[in-house]
C-alpha cells in the first residue's frame, strides 16, 4: 500500500513540471515572435471590410484614447463624388453627410448628442444691449417662455455682469463693440443659421412690455397669416408713423388712412400699409430668409430697410400688419447713439443721426439702380 501511495505522488510531480516548463516557453516563444513583428496594421491583414471599421485602442502619454479606422485614414475606397444640386462648395461631398442647415441649439460636452436637447426653442429673439439697460433687458426677456431662445448681442463689450440673471446662463451672447443690430443680424443671423425658428425677433433695447405677452402675440401672427409684423406702439411716446400706432379697438390692422397729408396716395404702400418699423420687428423664417439678402453690409443702421420690406412677401398688405392687442413703448433712450464720437463740439448722438439719414438716401439709391440693372436685362429698361 506504501509503494502505490508514493508513486502517485511522483506522477503529480512530474505533471505539474511539465505543465511550468510548457508555459515557460510558450512565453518565451510569444515574447520573440512580438519583438520580431513590433507592429501590425489591420489594413495590411486583409480583414473584412466590417471588422476594419472597428476601434482600434490606441496610447499617447500613458492614456488610451479611440482612433476610428476607415477610408479616411487609409486613401481607400474613397469614391469620386459631383454633386452639382449639393450646397455651393459641398458639390464633392456625398449628400448624405451635407448638413446645409445650422441652429443656436446649445449642447453639453459629455454623454449622447441625441440626448442633449430635453427641448428645442420654436422662436428666437434678439435685443442689441448695453449693460445700462439691463433692467429694461431683464424685464423683457421675462416675457419669453422657454419657448424662445434669447439672443443677446452686446455693443459695449461687457458680458459676464448678465450672468447676475438666472435667464442669462442659458442665453448666448455674442460681443462685438459699438455696432448696431442690423450689423449684427447680417453676420450671425444667416437664414441657414436661424432656419429652425418660426420666428425671429430683432428689438431694440428700450422697449416696455409691461402690455405684451409673447404666447398671445404668436398667436394673433399666426391666426391673422403676418409674415411680417411688429407690436403696436403707445399712441403718446416715440411715435413716428400713424401705421404703427396701437389701435385700442382691434386685434391687428394692416393698413391705415390717417397718414400725413401726401404720404398715401396708394393706400396699399407704405407708410400706410405693408409697413412696419425696424424698432421691433417680428420676421417668419420664411420673410426672413428674403430680407436678409436685402440687408446691406456697410449700411449698418438699417434706416430705409422698413419702406423695403414688402418685396419680400407677397401680397404684402395682407401679409405685414401691426398687433395691437399686444403693444408695447418705444422709451426713446439714446444708449448707442451715445456711442458715437462726438466732432466739431456736436454731441455723440448728432453724428449718428446724420449717418442714419445718409444710409436712407444710400438705400433707396441702391434699390432704384437694382431695379433699373435688372429690367435692362429684361430689355425692359
Amino acid at each position: 500500500m506504501g509503494t502505490i501511495h508514493r508513486s502517485g505522488v511522483l506522477k503529480k510531480t512530474n505533471d505539474s513540471a511539465r505543465l511550468i516548463i510548457t508555459t515557460i516557453l510558450g512565453v518565451v516563444f510569444g515574447f520573440f515572435i512580438g519583438v520580431s513583428f513590433p507592429s501590425v496594421s489591420l489594413y495590411k491583414i486583409q480583414l473584412p471590410s466590417s471588422l476594419r471599421s472597428s476601434l482600434d485602442v490606441a496610447t499617447s502619454n500613458d492614456k488610451e484614447f479611440f482612433i476610428v479606422r476607415s477610408p479616411e485614414t487609409t486613401g481607400e475606397n474613397v469614391p469620386k463624388i459631383y454633386v452639382p444640386t449639393n450646397p455651393r462648395g459641398a458639390e464633392r461631398l456625398p449628400p448624405g453627410i451635407v448638413v446645409p442647415e445650422s441652429d443656436l441649439y446649445l449642447h453639453r460636452l459629455w454623454g449622447e448628442p441625441s440626448e442633449d436637447l430635453k427641448k428645442t426653442p420654436k422662436y428666437l429673439v434678439t435685443f442689441t444691449v448695453g449693460f445700462d439697460q439691463m433692467n429694461n433687458i431683464d424685464a423683457c426677456v421675462k416675457k419669453f417662455s422657454e419657448d424662445f431662445q434669447i439672443l443677446l448681442f452686446h455693443y459695449d463689450g461687457r458680458t459676464t455682469e448678465w450672468d447676475q440673471f438666472e435667464w442669462s446662463k442659458n442665453a448666448i451672447h455674442v460681443s462685438v463693440k459699438k455696432q448696431t443690430k442690423w450689423w449684427y443680424a447680417k453676420r450671425f443671423l444667416h437664414p441657414d443659421v436661424v432656419a429652425p425658428y418660426e420666428y425671429i425677433f430683432i428689438w431694440d433695447e428700450d422697449l416696455g412690455v409691461e402690455h405684451f405677452n409673447a404666447e398671445r402675440y404668436i398667436e394673433l401672427v399666426k391666426r391673422h397669416g403676418l409674415e411680417i409684423s411688429q407690436p403696436g406702439l403707445e399712441p403718446n411716446n416715440g411715435l413716428t408713423w400713424q401705421m404703427t400706432k396701437r389701435r385700442g379697438d382691434r386685434q391687428v390692422h394692416k393698413l391705415v388712412t390717417d397718414e400725413k397729408p401726401g404720404w398715401c396716395s396708394d393706400p396699399h404702400l407704405p407708410p400706410c400699409a405693408a409697413f412696419v418699423e425696424i424698432m421691433a420687428p417680428v420676421f417668419s423664417r420664411e420673410a426672413w430668409r428674403c430680407v436678409w439678402y436685402m440687408i446691406q453690409n456697410d449700411l449698418v443702421h438699417g434706416w430705409g430697410l422698413d419702406f423695403a420690406l414688402r418685396r419680400c412677401v407677397e401680397p404684402a398688405h395682407e401679409k405685414i400688419g401691426v398687433v395691437d392687442s399686444q403693444w408695447i413703448i418705444h422709451k426713446v433712450i439714446p444708449s448707442l447713439g451715445n456711442q458715437g464720437k462726438p466732432e466739431d463740439g456736436r454731441p455723440p448722438w448728432e453724428g449718428v443721426r446724420t449717418r442714419c439719414k445718409n444710409e436712407w438716401s444710400m438705400f433707396q439709391n441702391r434699390l432704384a439702380n437694382a431695379d433699373k440693372e435688372y429690367l435692362a436685362q429684361l430689355g425692359k429698361g
